[in-house]
């Protein structure tokens, strides 16, 4: 499983064709109190850099970008059901939906782990 980040801090771990996607604790940090989501429904297509999710905070509502296109294979039932996720575990149990890359090269373009921690000490 291999781990990336976005400039606008969704990571996506990535499995061969299938992939995870959520914000990162440094988003949820600048958000604040997370109190509602919107997740895309399975069969949607998402392209890269296009909006696929919606977070709505006590501070603010922020759209959640795709990092990769693909189709949504799922959406985290649990984090509908508990925002507070996105906060308490946001690269874990908060992860937002899943997917199937369309283009596995437009993972080239992405932040590992150190470039984004370099990344985010710069903001």
């Amino acid at each position: 499983m291999t781990e990336y980040y976005t400039e606008e801090h969704e990571w996506i771990r990535v499995e061969g064709d299938l992939a995870t996607v959520g914000i990162t604790d440094f988003a949820q940090g600048q958000l604040g109190d997370v109190v509602f989501v919107e997740l895309p429904e399975a069969g949607r297509e998402v392209t890269k850099g296009g909006e696929a999710a919606v977070v709505e905070s006590v501070k603010a509502a922020s759209d959640v970008y795709a990092p990769v296109s693909g189709e949504v294979t799922g959406a985290n039932q649990a984090l509908v059901d508990d925002p507070a996720l996105a906060n308490t575990d946001p690269e874990g149990e908060g992860w937002f939906f899943r997917l199937r890359l369309s283009d596995t090269s437009e993972l080239d373009g992405l932040m590992d782990a150190a470039a984004y921690k370099s990344f985010c000490d710069s903001q």
